[in-house]
């Protein structure tokens, strides 16, 4: 089954009309990107955007043999004609199925928001799925193996991701291939780096795959350390490299400090952030998580992780560094090491600003310093965030 996708943009394009940000000024040549739509095997299209023909015709198709023209979602952008010689646009009820003259099987999927997504089989058994933007399953029954590939929201809708894999929907093989961008995520490199935390990929306006053709779909990350200074977007940057993961435990080393409304405040705000599926579980017993079986986990964070060892050890009024702080730690990397879940590890960057006034904040400063480079060396994805960027340090 050939696919093309006549666009990939937001239903109103990108750059976005008379939009001054950052990611509209700088969305030009291969990343502008047209509303999206794709014609499948020149018999199919689905959505219908301005100037489609013009699209098709730039990258080497047709029009002229689409048998059928189908609707996720209404169109908010520019006003749509019918290009001359085109069916009809229409769009199946939920749950219908629509068998072509040429031999593909279309079956709607329900939505749990506004609009139509599109299970297409070709004649030959490759099966595709597309969603319309802001939508994702609600329901996946009757799905027996993964789908060759899916064309969604991956960025505007990450859990419908999470769902698709929860369901089996979409499994290793499965060509990831995000639609629909707008101007909330700058493009570019940044665009490529989301997408590949998701297990997904971009492509430019006009381009043509093979459904079921072999491609290297991006290596989800295993283990991710992520570091920043205070307030710098390191904690969002973690939870969006697993928002599309089916199964999270988030893994709060700060516990509760009873009387302080502005810590509360705080773990109120990372709470209310994080997807309602996502489990939380309160401890500094990283080991024992790290060596079992289970979903994805996010530790946030190691500074406070150490906070706890050196209060255990009552390190900050000793002259020298208890022996159990250091062994607490060569625990703590070799389960990272051994670990056979997904992980993304927080913690903060603090050898950059002043020096502590104190010995202990010495003391502590250097520690974690040691903590950081330690078990950055165990994982195959590092990140520094700073002003809200993430900065890959490697992977």
């Amino acid at each position: 089954m050939e696919l093309t996708l006549l666009g990939t943009g937001a239903p109103d394009g990108l750059p976005r009309p008379d939009c001054p940000c950052a990611a509209c000024a700088s969305a030009r040549g291969d990343q502008a990107r047209a509303a999206t739509a794709l014609l499948v095997d020149g018999a199919l299209l689905l959505d219908l955007t301005p100037g489609a023909a013009l699209a098709a015709a730039r990258s080497g198709h047709s029009l002229t043999g689409v048998r059928q023209v189908l609707l996720t979602h209404p169109h908010d952008g520019p006003a749509v004609e019918l290009p001359p010689g085109l069916p009809s646009a229409g769009r199946v009820p939920d749950g219908r199925v629509l068998t072509l003259i040429s031999g593909h099987r279309v079956r709607a999927v329900p939505m749990d928001a506004p609009g139509t997504g599109y299970e297409v089989t070709s004649p030959e058994g490759e099966r595709l799925l597309y969603l319309p933007p802001g939508g994702a399953p609600s329901g996946m029954a009757g799905v027996s193996h993964p789908y060759d590939m899916v064309v969604c929201d991956v960025l505007g809708r990450p859990d419908a991701l999470a769902r698709l894999r929860a369901a089996g929907a979409v499994g290793a093989a499965t060509d990831v291939v995000a639609a629909h961008i707008g101007h909330d995520v700058p493009p570019g490199r940044e665009l490529a780096r989301r997408l590949a935390a998701a297990g997904a990929r971009a492509v430019p306006d006009g381009s043509t795959l093979i459904v079921g053709e072999y491609h290297a779909v991006p290596d989800l990350p295993r283990r991710t350390l992520v570091l920043g200074g205070a307030r710098s977007g390191k904690s969002v940057e973690a939870e969006r490299r697993l928002e599309a993961f089916p199964e999270v435990v988030y893994v709060a080393t700060g516990g509760t400090r009873e009387g302080d409304p502005e810590w509360a405040a705080r773990v109120g705000l990372h709470r209310d952030r994080r997807p309602g599926a996502w489990r939380t579980e309160e401890t500094c017993e990283l080991v024992p998580l790290l060596a079992s079986e289970g979903p994805a986990l996010l530790v946030d964070c190691l500074s406070l992780w150490l906070t706890d060892a050196m209060d255990r050890a009552g390190a900050w009024e000793e002259e020298k560094l208890p022996r159990a702080v250091r062994e607490r730690v060569a625990e703590l990397v070799a389960a990272v090491r051994a670990t056979p879940r997904t992980v993304v590890f927080v913690s903060n960057e603090v050898g950059s600003g002043v020096v502590p006034a104190t010995r202990a904040g010495r003391v502590f400063r250097d520690e974690l310093g040691r903590l950081n480079s330690a078990v950055a060396a165990e994982c195959e994805h590092v990140l520094l965030v700073v002003a809200g960027q993430a900065l890959v340090l490697r992977g």
